[in-house]
C-alpha cells in the first residue's frame, strides 16, 4: 500500500485558535481523508509550539508555570479540533521528549557539518512573528502582519550558514518544480533565493524557556529552528529509526503563504546540512479574511471557530471554507456569506434533494429502488465528475474538486425536474420509468455523497444511511465506492431535514444608516411528504419579527404620565435581542499603562475560552479586588482598539455617583452562560 505522510504548521498556544489557523487545518484533514478514500495508509500529524516567548509571558500573566499552562491549552486545542472532525492521527508538542531528541539529533548533525558559527546579531524582531525582520520586509518601520513596530536586538548568537546552501536550493527547485505550490508561491521563493539568502541565528541567549543548544547549554534553540524539526521527531528521528524509514520525508507541509520562507528555504537547507532527505512538497495556502482584514488576535479580526461551526454544524462550515476560498488563495469570511452558501449549498441543494429522493422512495416504493438497467446520462456525468474531482484533488485544487461534485448534485435536481416522478407515478403504466428515476436519483446521489465524505465526514455518513449503505466512511475506497452500480436493489429511509433552512427576518424598524445584523430565524424545509409539483426545493414562508409582549390587564395604570420616550429611544425585542449577554470570570486584571480610567480584563468566557476587555472600572476597582469575581458583559461587541490594545467586549456596570458598580450574582453561573 502506498504511504503518504502530512503536515501542518505547528500552533502557538498564547491563545486559542481562531477560524483562520482551523482553516489550514480542515483543509488538511480534507487532503487526509481522500488519501485515505484512494487507498493510500496516510499519516496526519498536528501539533502545538510550546517554546515561543509569547507562551512563556502568556503562563506567566495567568500565574502558572509554562509547561502547565501548555498542558491545559493541548486540551483546549484537542477540544476544538475534535469539534471540527480532524482526523489527525498524531498529536507533536515541543516539549516533548522525542522532539528535543529530533533538535538535538539535527543541530549536532549541522555542528558536525560546520555549518555552526557563533557572531554578535543585531537587527529587528517582531515579537508577535518571533522572527527577525529585515528592513525591506517592514512597512513603513511596522511588521506588516502584526502592524507592530518590531524591538531592535543586539546579542551574541549561533548562526546557521543559510547562505551556503543558496545554490542547492536554486537546483532543488529546478528539479522539483512541483517542490512549493501554488505557482505564485513558488515564484516568490525564487524571486528570495536569486537576490541571495543571509545566515539566520539559531540561538536565543539569556531565555530558559526552550530547548538548550547541544553545543552551548547556556542558550535555547530558536523557537523558529526548534518547531520546523517538529515534522521529523513526530515521526521518531533520534527515537525510532525504524518508524523515521517508514514516513521519512515527509509528502506534504501544509502552511500558511506567511512562513512558506521557513518551509520551503530553511527548512531543507537544514536537512541539506543534516544529510537528510528534504520534504516531497510545501503548499502555502492563502489567509482567511474577515471583510477584508487577515483573521488575527492581536488585530481584533478574529472569529472563534466553534462559533462559526455552532451556527450551522462543524460540517456546513467545512463546506464553505472548502468550497468558496480557492485552495492557495486569499478568501472572505462573514457570517451573511456563510448563511447565504448554507441555504443555497446544504438546505435548497444537498439536503433537499436528499430529501426528495428518500422521502419519494418511501412514498411510492415503500423504500425499496430496484434497477431496471436503463442507461441514463446522469451515469456518463457521474463518471466525468469522479475524473474531474480525482484530478482536482490529486493537485490540492480543494475548491474544483467540490464544485465538480455539486455540479451532479445540480444535474440529479434536474434530471428530477425533467422527469418528474410524482407525475409518473399516477399511472401505473409507467412503474418501470418511476423504478428508473428513483433509482438513477438515488444512485447519482450516493456517488455524490461518497466524494463529498472528506469534506463533511459526519452527514455524508448519514446520507448513506438513508440510501442503505452502511459501509464506514474509513472502509470506503474511491475505485469501489466511487464506480456507477448500475445494479443492486437497496432500501432507502426518509427523515427530518438535515439542514433547515434559515430565513433572514428583516427588522421591524429599518434603520438604513447603521442597519444592525439581521434577526435569524429557523424554520424547517424538508419534504414529509410528496406533492405533485414538487421540482425545486420547499418553498418557506418568512416569519415575521417578534414584537414586544402587551402589557398585563392585572398591571395598575401610572397615577401620572411619565414622560414619553422619543421614538429613537424606543426599541423593539427584536433590537434587543441582538445584543448577546453572557456571564464571565475574570482569570486576570492589570492597569494599563498611561490610562487612569482602564483595566485590562482577561475574562473566561466559555469552559474553554478567554477574552481580553479593556473596562473602565480603575477609578472603582483595583486590579487585586476584581481578579476572581463573576461579572456580566456584552460578549458581541464589535472589538474597539483602544490605548494600543483591543477590546473584546464590555463589562456591564451601574454609575453610581460617578463610581462604578459590578453587577453581583447570588449564585454565580457558568462562564458562558448567556443572560436573558
Amino acid at each position: 500500500m502506498p504511504r503518504f505522510y502530512l503536515t501542518t504548521a505547528i500552533d502557538y498556544v498564547n491563545s486559542r485558535p481562531h477560524l483562520g489557523t482551523a482553516y489550514e487545518k480542515i483543509t488538511a484533514d480534507v487532503i487526509a481523508r481522500y488519501k485515505r478514500l484512494g487507498g493510500v495508509d496516510t499519516h496526519f500529524v498536528m501539533g502545538n509550539d510550546e517554546h515561543s516567548q509569547n507562551v512563556f509571558r502568556r503562563a506567566r500573566e495567568l500565574g502558572q508555570e509554562p509547561l502547565a499552562y501548555c498542558d491545559r491549552m493541548e486540551q483546549e486545542f484537542r477540544d476544538v479540533w475534535r469539534a471540527l472532525d480532524l482526523s489527525f492521527d498524531d498529536f507533536i508538542r515541543t516539549t516533548q521528549p522525542r522532539h528535543k531528541a529530533a533538535v538535538d539529533t539535527i543541530v549536532t548533525r549541522i555542528a558536525a557539518a560546520g555549518d555552526l558559527y557563533q557572531a554578535d546579531y543585531e537587527g529587528w524582531y517582531c515579537v508577535g512573528c518571533e522572527a527577525f525582520k529585515q528592513e525591506k520586509d517592514l512597512v513603513e518601520g511596522l511588521c506588516p502582519i502584526h502592524r507592530t513596530k518590531p524591538d531592535w536586538i543586539k546579542e551574541r548568537n549561533h548562526f546557521f550558514k543559510l547562505s551556503a546552501y543558496r545554490d542547492r536550493l536554486l537546483a532543488h527547485f529546478a528539479e522539483h518544480p512541483e517542490f512549493l505550490q501554488p505557482d505564485v508561491r513558488r515564484n516568490e521563493i525564487l524571486r528570495l533565493l536569486d537576490a541571495g539568502l543571509e545566515d539566520i541565528s539559531i540561538s536565543r541567549a539569556g531565555q530558559s524557556w526552550g530547548i538548550p543548544l547541544p553545543t552551548d547549554p547556556s542558550s535555547v534553540v530558536y523557537v523558529w529552528f526548534d518547531a520546523l524539526i517538529n515534522y521529523a521527531s513526530a515521526v521518531g528521528l533520534g527515537t525510532d529509526p525504524a518508524l523515521f524509514d517508514t514516513w521519512w520525508p515527509a509528502d506534504l507541509h501544509v502552511v500558511g503563504k506567511d512562513i512558506t520562507r521557513f518551509h520551503a528555504v530553511i527548512w531543507p537547507a537544514m536537512l541539506m546540512s543534516a544529510g537528510l532527505p528534504v520534504p516531497r512538497q510545501v503548499f502555502g495556502h492563502g489567509w482567511v479574511h474577515l471583510r477584508g482584514e487577515k483573521m488575527s488576535k492581536s488585530l481584533g479580526t478574529a472569529i472563534d471557530p466553534l462559533e462559526a461551526a455552532q451556527r450551522f454544524g462543524a460540517d456546513a462550515l467545512r463546506l464553505f471554507l472548502t468550497k468558496e476560498i480557492p485552495y492557495g488563495a486569499d478568501g472572505d469570511f462573514t457570517f451573511e456569506r456563510f448563511e447565504e452558501r448554507y441555504n443555497a449549498d446544504l438546505a435548497n441543494n444537498l439536503g433537499n434533494l436528499v430529501n426528495r429522493v428518500t422521502a419519494m422512495g418511501a412514498r411510492y416504493r415503500q423504500g425499496h429502488l430496484t434497477p431496471t438497467g436503463s442507461p441514463s446520462r446522469l451515469q456518463d456525468l457521474a463518471a466525468t465528475t469522479v475524473r474531474e474531482y480525482a484530478t482536482a484533488m490529486d493537485t490540492y485544487a480543494l475548491h474544483q474538486g467540490v464544485a465538480s461534485v455539486f455540479r451532479l448534485l445540480d444535474a440529479t435536481n434536474e434530471y428530477l425536474a425533467e422527469r418528474a416522478p410524482w407525475t409518473l407515478a399516477k399511472d401505473p403504466a409507467n412503474a418501470a420509468a418511476l423504478d428508473e428515476v428513483l433509482f438513477t436519483a438515488a444512485e447519482s446521489l450516493r456517488l455524490a455523497t461518497v466524494l463529498l465524505g472528506p469534506v463533511m465526514p459526519a452527514s455524508t455518513q448519514a446520507i448513506l444511511a438513508r440510501l442503505g449503505d452502511h459501509t464506514p466512511l474509513v472502509d470506503r475506497r474511491l475505485a469501489d465506492d466511487g464506480a456507477w452500480r448500475a445494479a443492486g436493489a437497496r432500501t432507502v429511509t426518509a427523515g427530518e431535514a438535515l439542514w433547515p433552512r434559515v430565513v433572514t427576518a428583516a427588522p421591524t424598524t429599518p434603520d438604513v444608516t447603521a442597519a444592525p445584523a439581521p434577526v435569524q430565524v429557523r424554520a424547517l424545509s424538508g419534504v414529509s411528504s410528496v406533492s405533485e409539483d414538487q421540482s425545486s426545493a420547499t418553498p418557506v414562508s418568512p416569519v415575521a419579527a417578534p414584537t414586544a409582549p402587551a402589557a398585563s390587564a392585572a398591571t395598575p395604570a401610572p397615577t401620572s404620565a411619565a414622560p414619553a420616550a422619543s421614538e429613537d429611544a424606543v426599541i423593539t425585542i427584536d433590537d434587543f435581542m441582538k445584543v448577546e449577554l453572557k456571564v464571565g470570570k475574570v482569570l486576570a486584571a492589570e492597569a494599563v499603562p498611561k490610562s487612569k480610567k482602564l483595566l485590562k480584563l482577561t475574562v473566561q468566557d466559555g469552559a474553554a475560552s478567554e477574552r481580553t476587555i479593556l473596562a473602565g472600572i480603575a477609578e472603582s476597582y483595583t486590579p487585586e479586588a476584581i481578579v476572581g469575581r463573576t461579572i456580566a458583559f456584552v460578549a458581541n461587541l464589535a472589538p474597539r482598539p483602544m490605548m494600543g490594545l483591543v477590546s473584546h467586549g464590555m463589562v456591564l456596570a451601574a454609575d453610581t455617583d460617578g463610581k462604578a458598580q459590578l453587577i453581583s450574582f447570588e449564585t454565580p453561573p457558568t462562564p458562558g452562560t448567556r443572560i436573558r
